[in-house]
């Protein structure tokens, strides 16, 4: 998927423990272990691939941003955890489950404040700025809205959309846009990644919501229904909601803040009974239809190509 930029990825992985670095050494044995405990990367490397396409590329210039972007995206994870007491990350210990929330969420926060050091010192001009800052204030929003509508059933499809815009796809737009604006893109090429960028986002949420009901715990790396114990509803149990003559049922399931595991079995067992899961996929799919079309056509081929497969693995995954 990403061989064009597969020595570009490698320097990555090389950087990132360096960017976590701390003069305590407890410190840099977090971060470590939070950046090296697997991942897919898709953000920095669409980033770079983005970066790619331009007449300004310069591995040197955008190795910093892209590292940025992972580590933000990293210590919103560990504020995740600690947030849904998690015990596994992509099957490794969660940094709450090895130290603490309080260690974990001051290191989250180490972890943004290296990021945005990295930012500064690649100077990379105001706008990058502003869109990170409004990448790490929407990713709160989305978290915020999540937590004040737990355990409510929303069955709003409108609502569900924004919350995961806030949540996925801003992130994968904004990766896919500064690369190409730092790679020197036309305005007209940043738009298009941009969108680009957004709708494979909500395509990737979307996939990671069936996976929540359609894995086991062992395959994905954490508990199969994980979004129901929360009380999150996601768009397949939207779907269900809607349509499933037990509908009532699972209503009530999603508001109990104390369902059991078996209650989350009826609940899981509800929604595969009724399209939701069809349903969702179809969306999936007309996301990764609109990402693939709006393509800029004059990228260079074989970065056009890598940004089509993307496309086809997000459509494709099971983890």
């Amino acid at each position: 998927m990403f061989e064009v930029i597969k020595g570009d990825l490698a320097k990555l992985e090389e950087r990132l423990p360096q960017d976590v670095s701390s003069s305590v050494n407890f410190v840099t044995e977090i971060g470590t272990h939070l950046v090296t405990s697997g991942g897919k990367r898709i953000r920095p490397a669409l980033c770079i691939l983005a970066a790619r396409g331009g007449q300004d590329f310069s591995l040197e210039r955008i190795l910093p941003l892209a590292s940025a972007l992972e580590l933000i995206h990293t210590a919103s994870l560990v504020h995740d955890d600690v947030i849904d007491n998690a015990d596994t990350r992509r099957g490794a210990p969660t940094a709450n489950a090895k130290w603490g929330n309080k260690i974990a969420i001051l290191s989250g926060d180490f972890i943004f404040a290296q990021a945005f050091r990295l930012v500064a010192e690649g100077s990379y001009g105001d706008y990058v700025g502003q869109r990170l800052a409004e990448l790490v204030g929407n990713l709160s929003l989305g978290e915020i809205i999540q937590d004040k509508e737990s355990y409510q059933v929303y069955s709003d499809y409108d609502n569900y959309y924004e919350r995961i815009a806030k949540k996925t796809a801003d992130f994968l737009e904004i990766c896919c846009e500064l690369g190409a604006v730092v790679g020197g893109l036309s305005a007209d090429s940043c738009r298009r990644l941009s969108e680009y960028g957004h709708n494979i986002g909500m395509a990737f949420q979307i996939t990671d919501d069936l996976l929540d009901i359609q894995q086991t715990s062992e395959h994905i790396g954490k508990p199969v229904g994980n979004d129901m114990r929360q009380g999150i509803v996601t768009l397949p149990v939207i779907r269900a909601l809607e349509v499933s003559d037990d509908a009532a049922e699972l209503s009530a399931i999603l508001r109990d803040r104390y369902m059991t595991d078996s209650m989350v079995e009826r609940a899981l067992s509800i929604v595969k009974n009724s399209d939701g899961e069809e349903f969702a996929k179809r969306k999936v799919d007309e996301y990764l239809d609109l990402a693939r079309d709006v393509l800029p056509r004059d990228l260079p081929a074989e970065v056009r190509e890598a940004f089509a497969l993307v496309a086809d693995f997000i459509g494709d995954r099971d983890f």
